[in-house]
């Protein structure tokens, strides 16, 4: 009994130790979860008022971005409204001037590009879109139309002002007339002087040994590397030189060794032909009624073709066909004659190798 109280109050030892250490660890964990919760709280807080001041920020930035692309609109208006004043002034000065000056001397001028390769004015202005141009368009008239007020005019003042609108519109006619007319003389400067710039060019390329059209084109000519001479007597192109290097000189070669061989070849076939010798003894090969020498053969086929010149006769239906038939047949027997003789000539070859 007392074994087994003893027992029993360890077993309450451990028990309570036991509870006391899962007490310690729950509340632990619990404090643990606290601080997350406080944390994952305090996280969320501190994330709103980033993203709150991120979406600030961004609003600012996009407000600067579009103040600033209206300010550079502005600007650029700015900037179109000023040149295009001081290009009127300009035409202003240059009508008057061309109004004083005498009518000697040229009445064209040539723009020089600059050594940097920026374009001209001329260049830049033909490059402008269709509404840059419609804009500037707008902006000129804007200048140059002044609007017309008119109330409160009395009928003499009314006389006065339409007196001066035709005056204005007489002015701009005669203006427009005479830039039509200046144009006219312009176009016609600029033709001759391409004309005379064309035939410049065609004798400085027939000086240089180059095509006459080879300056006259949109891109210069290649840079020659040959000598004067050699541009003289080498007519070749440019494309066909480089295939020389590109493995044409070998198609060139089989090219002229085949006109070699072809030009050799019908010299053979012209060549006369000189008769051989005779053959002494009885030659091999040769069947009974043959000749001597191969030259014989010949000579024999010659009368054989003038003999089968002659006229053909003609026979009835029925003896032609008969007349086939036996041909055919002696036809046979001949051919089986020569290969009876072609056999027994393998066996005398035979016969003699042995």
């Amino acid at each position: 009994m007392k074994k087994q109280e003893q027992k029993r109050s360890e077993l309450d030892e451990q028990l309570k130790e036991y509870i006391a250490e899962w007490r310690k660890q729950r509340a632990k964990e619990e404090e643990e979860l606290k601080r997350l919760k406080e944390k994952q709280a305090k996280r969320k807080v501190t994330r709103a008022e980033e993203e709150k001041r991120l979406a600030q920020k961004k609003k600012e930035e996009e407000e600067r971005r579009q103040r600033e692309i209206e300010e550079k609109k502005q600007r650029d208006i700015e900037e179109k409204r000023r040149r295009l004043e001081e290009s009127e002034k300009k035409r202003q000065a240059m009508m008057q001037a061309v109004k004083e000056q005498s009518k000697k001397g040229p009445n064209f001028t040539i723009t020089k590009k600059d050594l940097s390769g920026n374009l001209s004015s001329a260049q830049l202005e033909r490059n402008k879109t269709k509404e840059q141009l419609e804009e500037e368009k707008k902006i000129s008239l804007s200048i140059r139309i002044k609007p017309l007020e008119i109330e409160g005019m009395s009928i003499d003042k009314l006389r006065v002002k339409a007196t001066e609108l035709w005056e204005s519109i007489v002015k701009l006619e005669t203006e427009k007339y005479d830039l039509e007319e200046r144009q006219k003389r312009q176009e016609y400067d600029l033709k001759e002087l391409k004309e005379r710039q064309k035939q410049q060019l065609r004798h400085k390329a027939l000086k240089k040994g180059l095509d006459p059209e080879a300056l006259t084109g949109k891109y210069p000519p290649k840079i020659q590397v040959a000598s004067k001479y050699e541009r003289r007597v080498d007519t070749r192109s440019y494309d066909d030189k480089k295939k020389l290097f590109e493995g044409g000189y070998d198609t060139l070669l089989a090219e002229t060794n085949e006109k070699i061989w072809k030009q050799r070849a019908e010299q053979f076939m012209k060549r006369n032909k000189t008769k051989l010798p005779k053959w002494f003894g009885e030659r091999p090969g040769k069947k009974a009624g043959d000749p001597d020498t191969p030259e014989g053969e010949e000579d024999v086929k010659a009368t054989v073709d003038e003999d089968l010149d002659l006229e053909e006769p003609q026979f009835e239906e029925e003896e032609e066909e008969e007349g086939g038939k036996e041909e055919g047949e002696e036809e046979e027997e001949e051919e089986e004659e020569e290969e009876e003789e072609e056999e027994e000539e393998e066996e005398e070859e035979e016969e003699e190798e042995e």
